[in-house]
């Protein structure tokens, strides 16, 4: 389908099909895109645009021009709200098409300088995003795509001078992301995600490489099925002796990828799993001390169909967590049954549950807890948080906060916190899509894959402070290994301010962000 701009505002006034989101109902699978009129056998430079494959999402392509086009997100299955992952492949691209944005790009060009920006540079292609379900997004904040070739397999992030986030009417007034990029190597199939995918096929290889290790303080078992029978995967990492029968334990319970398109949750939660199967000398204090019961991905039909917040029968599952149906929300009905059958068990102390998520309009990572009549207890909650942004430079306790909303009564934090007794904490912890500031600076740093997980690697290590805090561990332990300098974590009555503490990123954080020369996606 081939639209020209003057045709594209006629749809917003009028509200026909063109454009609207009623007639995307699946991916576009090898569609290549045609100018109008044309007729004959595809060349070179005529795209070819596919996201049938696992995670993928682009429901509809519209030609603008031979270098510009409308990109539609395909909503979540059952569920026409949501509009905000998309994850698609980009072939049949013609390196020698390099003309510059004044003589191509006019319509596009008009829309940008409206927004204050300027043609400052060449371009091959424009790609409008146009119908995102959200209107606030850190796309306003510098936030870019992701993009990788197949010669050049590591996710990078455009360049932010490179996109642009505007209120368009042409489009019913839906805010559009418009990127520029300029494809370099013909041969290649490019790909472009909101974020870095994390599949489930990824997550089963990761757990089946843990599983073959053979570590006798690490189970995995199958909790349950989802609705398109994909497991739900529960693992249990402790030492054998904590496993006796009669053994007292207590349970520190993780959860995460309940809404399928917030991928950085996965990254943390493997963070955190990461950490706990090591020989680190704080993992094995943690181990002897503490069960750890971990979800690793609560929603696997909603991640494997590319949704971005809903099940494949469309349900927050999220939302669901006071009544949840054996049939219609299989995997949060066995994580329910479970956390009630240890609530009963005398022998179990479930101390804390943490769902990991990942928040579209935010920087960094915080946390949200719940509010008590108890003030004793309230102020108790707030000591994990505390802990976790004197150990991670992205975490932000000052965009922590406590509440009670009525929109969040259906979630895991709220219901939990409402059943357990007042020795659990229920928390949900949030990670930002795109970056952090270090508390001091001004400078956002985006996150990376690694970064992810080193936030992961934080929370597991922090529950070590928090029981040497409360003294709740008996025997003896070893002295916490200082990774940097930082101030000893003073909790009498005093509040951390800021967003964290020490230096910005590590080693292996900077060898990250940095790629040879030539393995470097265009910048232009």
């Amino acid at each position: 389908m081939t639209t020209n701009m003057a045709e594209r505002s006629r749809t917003a006034e009028t509200g026909s099909d063109i454009g609207g989101d009623d007639i995307i109902a699946g991916n576009v699978s090898k569609y290549t895109v045609l100018p109008a009129g044309y007729c004959g056998q595809p060349k070179k430079g005529h795209l070819i645009f596919d996201a049938c494959f696992e995670s993928g999402n682009l429901g509809r392509v519209d030609h603008i021009t031979e270098f510009e086009y409308d990109l539609f997100i395909r909503p979540d299955t059952c569920n026409p709200r949501f509009r905000v992952w998309f994850n698609f492949t980009v072939e049949n691209v013609k390196e020698s098409q390099h003309r510059s944005m004044v003589e191509t790009n006019a319509g596009i060009l008009n829309q940008i300088n409206q927004v204050g920006l300027k043609h400052k540079f060449l371009l091959r292609v424009i790609f409008n995003v146009v119908n995102f379900s959200k209107t606030k997004s850190l796309y306003r904040d510098g936030m870019a795509p992701m993009v990788k070739s197949t010669s050049r397999p590591k996710w990078q992030r455009i360049p932010s001078k490179n996109v642009y986030y505007y209120h368009c009417p042409d489009h019913r007034k839906n805010y559009v992301m418009s990127f520029a990029f300029c494809f370099d190597r013909e041969d290649d199939t490019y790909q472009f995600a909101y974020c870095y995918p994390y599949t489930y096929t990824r997550l089963q290889h990761y757990l089946d490489n843990l599983q073959r290790r053979n570590m006798d303080y690490f189970c995995r078992e199958l909790l349950g099925l989802s609705v398109q029978r994909r497991q739900l995967d529960l693992l249990t990492i402790t030492s054998p002796a904590n496993l006796r029968p009669g053994a007292e334990q207590k349970v520190v319970f993780i959860t995460a990828r309940v809404h399928p398109g917030e991928t950085p949750s996965s990254f943390v939660c493997q963070g955190i799993i990461d950490f706990l199967v090591s020989q680190h000398p704080i993992a094995k204090v943690l181990r002897d001390h503490l069960v750890f019961k971990i979800a690793p991905m609560l929603n696997p039909d909603g991640v494997y169909l590319g949704n971005y917040r809903c099940s494949l029968m469309g349900f927050d599952l999220n939302r669901h967590w006071a009544n949840p149906s054996p049939w219609a929300h299989p995997t949060l009905h066995g994580v329910k049954q479970l956390i009630i059958e240890m609530y009963n068990n005398p022998k179990i102390n479930l101390e804390f549950y943490i769902d990991i998520h990942a928040h579209s309009t935010m920087m960094n990572g915080f946390m949200y807890g719940n509010i008590f009549e108890d003030e004793e207890r309230f102020q108790r909650q707030a000591v994990l948080p505390k802990l976790l942004c004197q150990n991670a430079e992205d975490f932000s306790y000052s965009s922590t906060s406590f509440n009670r909303d009525a929109v969040k009564a259906g979630t895991g934090r709220r219901f939990l916190g409402g059943l357990l007794n007042d020795t659990s904490y229920c928390y949900t912890l949030e990670v930002s899509f795109y970056s952090y500031i270090v508390a001091g600076t001004t400078t956002a740093v985006p996150y990376t894959e690694e970064a992810y997980m080193k936030l992961g690697r934080n929370v597991a290590r922090t529950f070590l402070d928090y029981y040497r805090l409360n003294s709740l561990v008996e025997r003896p332990l070893a002295p916490t290994p200082k990774t940097r300098k930082e101030k000893e974590p003073l909790f009498k009555g005093a509040t951390p301010q800021g967003q964290g503490t020490g230096q910005v990123g590590s080693k292996l954080e900077k060898r990250n962000q940095t790629h040879p020369k030539d393995q470097s996606l265009p910048t232009q």
